[in-house]
């Protein structure tokens, strides 16, 4: 999926068709911090420490080949700024993209 740098497209500030920059942001993550199996919540509850088998929380083996991430791209954010009253928008989140904008 490929798309041009600059695009005609409704602004919602200007209540009217503009043109719009185009500019792609990640989507991030961010982990839960107090989530039940957290790993935050678990040094809190004072897991993770002290002498012997750490069980969950100890040293983790190397990775099968099996296991390893597949995915190639990971989901992005599109955002559009309008080139007359230079606000930002959304309007596409968290789509699916590979090289996404052309040159």
């Amino acid at each position: 999926m490929k798309i041009p740098k600059k695009t005609n497209r409704y602004c919602p500030y200007c209540k009217k068709k503009t043109e719009h920059k185009i500019k792609i942001i990640g989507t991030g993550f961010k982990r839960g911090t107090l989530t039940r199996g957290s790993k935050f919540r678990a040094k809190l509850r004072g897991l993770g420490r002290g002498i012997g088998n750490l069980g969950k929380w100890g040293s983790k083996p190397a990775q099968t080949k099996h296991k390893r991430k597949t995915k190639t791209n990971k989901k992005t954010n599109i955002l559009y700024t309008c080139q007359i009253c230079k606000k930002s928008h959304y309007q596409k989140k968290g789509k699916r993209t590979g090289k996404l904008i052309q040159e």
